[in-house]
């Protein structure tokens, strides 16, 4: 059996990403017929451009300056695909539409030598618009306490993001994703868990993928879980920690690595 990876793929997000990596890496086993090389940086509050932090514990840095991309130019060629996505996380810090739009640009000037068949997801504005002022104030203190930055504030940048990612996608030859309204319940930032699956096969519906044939099992690695602290880079209570990639090695060749 031939366990080089057949395909490689690079997921860039935040907490609806890592959620669905066990779904996403199995679906992209299945549609390149063998094992897949995975570079995925992503986790909950990721933000394109600055060190996030989450529950005032964990830190990781900014998708466009983290190892993922010093790894990727060390590697070997491989057909590729890649997928961006949780990209309204930044307007709760602060960053306004031109910022983030930038931050994402880098990533596809990146994958563009890469030559990479990329997948964008915009924002959730059909959700986001039909949000008050005190359901906003509620999923901020939830989701990102200790921000503070306007309801209004965050609107307005909302629909001048979407116009620049779609700009870029434009440019960038990328496909598309608009989610819809329905995704989404009371939190208007994570899909539903009953409508996950239908939505990453949609996803992964965008790359065209020779699909020869379902690869053995699903998730390649019955009774092991993602690593809570496996990025390749991460602060944890102000210390400083490094972790060895991939993060997971699986039988068939298939490889999980964390930045």
């Amino acid at each position: 059996m031939d366990d080089r990876p057949a395909l490689r793929a690079i997921l860039l997000g935040a907490s609806n990403l890592k959620a669905a990596l066990p779904s996403l890496v199995a679906g992209l086993r299945r549609k390149a017929g063998g094992p897949v090389e995975v570079l995925a940086a992503c986790g909950h509050g990721r933000s394109y451009g600055m060190w996030s932090r989450f529950v005032f514990v964990r830190r990781l840095p900014g998708i466009a300056d983290c190892g993922l991309w010093q790894e990727l130019s060390r590697r070997p060629p491989l057909p590729t695909v890649a997928l961006l996505t949780d990209v309204g996380n930044d307007l709760l810090y602060g960053a306004g539409a031109g910022t983030i739009a930038g931050w994402v640009r880098t990533c596809l000037d990146r994958l563009a030598v890469q030559r990479a068949e990329a997948v964008l997801t915009l924002l959730p504005l059909g959700r986001l618009e039909r949000l008050s002022s005190w359901q906003y104030l509620l999923a901020r203190s939830i989701l990102f306490p200790g921000r503070n930055v306007p309801w209004d504030a965050v609107r307005r940048e909302a629909r001048e993001l979407d116009e620049r990612l779609r700009e870029a996608g434009r440019e960038h030859e990328v496909r598309l994703v608009q989610p819809e309204a329905s995704w989404y319940g009371i939190d208007p930032i994570h899909i539903l868990r009953g409508r996950r699956n239908e939505v990453w096969r949609g996803i992964l519906s965008q790359w065209t993928l020779a699909s020869p044939g379902p690869a053995e099992g699903e998730w390649p690695a019955r009774g092991r879980r993602l690593p809570a602290f496996g990025a390749e880079e991460f602060q944890l209570l102000g210390f400083r920690f490094e972790r060895p990639q991939p993060a997971l090695c699986f039988a068939d060749g298939t490889t999980l690595s964390l930045f």
